[in-house]
């Protein structure tokens, strides 16, 4: 926080002999601790050499003119000078709260590392989906084998049926098998078709 300013050469001519503020009546008390922050050079290192001059000076300074009426303003005086602002020296860190954030970078850096490489390495997906893949794969052919079971149960029972069926409407053995050959072979095409749809449905899932 800016608690002084850097002097300008008005400020320093005014206080000087023959001055402004020579006219003005300085109390002595006053005019000693003035001449004494302007004899007085800037922070050490710094690359301002101009006197600092605290701002409860600058404040008497102010009282004291307005107390005497003196058509002296402050701002006049203050013309060419800065605020100086110290620089701001930062507390050392913690070499241990240093430590732990790298430790949680790390930490950080890598799971980010696996989360993204995840679908691109052979080992994750083998060891945490073997067992569900396994299984789908096992249902799957399980439903296949189930279907093709039960088109041929379906269209050997509907030979069946018509050929025993037919001896009632026709004598001959070859007018039989023709008409259990028709009826399986109509139902057989529409068991195919439900079947067909059926499993597009479950590759569409996938």
């Amino acid at each position: 926080m800016a608690s002084s300013l850097r002097a300008g050469r008005r400020l320093c001519r005014a206080l000087g002999p023959g001055g402004e503020l020579e006219a003005a009546g300085l109390a002595p008390p006053l005019r000693a601790r003035l001449e004494a922050a302007l004899a007085t050079e800037g922070a050490a290192g710094a690359a301002d050499p101009r006197p600092l001059v605290p701002f409860r000076l600058l404040r008497e300074l102010h009282e004291h003119l307005r107390e005497q009426g003196s058509p002296l303003f402050l701002h006049e005086l203050l013309e060419g000078s800065e605020i100086y602002l110290p620089e701001v020296v930062k507390p050392p860190r913690n070499p241990e709260l240093v430590a732990r954030l790298e430790r949680i970078k790390v930490q950080l850096a890598n799971e980010e590392y696996k989360r993204i490489t995840r679908n691109v390495s052979g080992q994750a997906p083998r060891r945490d989906g073997t067992l569900a893949d396994f299984g789908r794969q096992v249902r799957s052919v399980k439903a296949v084998v189930i279907a093709i079971f039960n088109f041929i149960i379906t269209v050997a029972a509907a030979f069946t049926c018509t050929y025993l069926g037919s001896q009632f409407i026709f004598s001959e053995m070859a007018a039989r098998v023709l008409a259990a050959v028709i009826v399986a072979s109509m139902v057989g095409l529409a068991e195919l078709y439900i079947m067909v749809r059926a499993m597009e449905g479950e590759l569409g899932e996938f």
